[in-house]
């Protein structure tokens, strides 16, 4: 992401997971650590997706260490594609792998990778380990179901989204009272927004 980023691998399930490290600012506590996951992976999607990394650089100013990843079979991660199910354990093998005693945790992802987070979530909830919190930015609903999720979570939906349209998020999101934020206008990619979705994500936190 910048010239700081570290890149360094994790063994997972499946083999070596790809991963890159950011830290925040100097001046800004260190609240804990941030996982980050990738839209999919059969559609060009990786750990350097520009929606991942402003998700990335929101939680930095915020004062969370961040860790991006690739999925299995993603640019230098071993394995095969999984429907999500080794996803999760991908992003849990991260979380084990990064997370400090004592310290927040915070899990992410984008479009695929936002349906993931809710299934890896939802798995650390059950160990007793659970997260303190979840980003969603236009998660994937529609085509398979993300686990519930705590009510503090942030969902950030486009409201012109052509891939996972609003209202299978809406829809997911009713039952569970679960407010969901949207972007007017706004696409799946969030093109020409970026800046704004930063903006947003750092608001809807404090």
């Amino acid at each position: 992401m910048n010239s700081h980023t570290v890149r360094f691998v994790v063994a997972g399930a499946a083999g070596d997971i790809a991963c890159a490290v950011d830290h925040p600012p100097a001046h800004v506590a260190l609240r804990g650590d941030a996982v980050l996951a990738h839209p999919h992976p059969l559609f060009g999607g990786t750990m350097d997706n520009k929606v991942v990394q402003t998700m990335a650089r929101a939680l930095l100013g915020l004062g969370w260490r961040v860790t991006r990843f690739n999925f299995r079979g993603v640019a230098g991660s071993h394995g095969e594609h999984d429907e999500g199910q080794g996803e999760s354990d991908d992003l849990l093998a991260v979380v084990a792998h990064q997370r400090q005693p004592g310290q927040g945790l915070v899990l992410g992802g984008f479009s695929f990778g936002g349906y993931v987070t809710t299934l890896a979530a939802a798995r650390l909830a059950e160990q007793g380990q659970p997260a303190d919190r979840l980003l969603l930015v236009g998660p994937s609903t529609q085509r398979a179901t993300p686990a519930p999720v705590p009510a503090d979570t942030v969902v950030i939906h486009g409201e012109t989204d052509d891939v996972v349209p609003l209202s299978a998020t809406l829809d997911w999101a009713r039952p569970q009272h679960l407010p969901v934020i949207v972007m007017p206008g706004v696409g799946h990619f969030f093109h020409g927004q970026l800046t704004q979705l930063r903006e947003l994500i750092v608001r809807s936190w404090r």
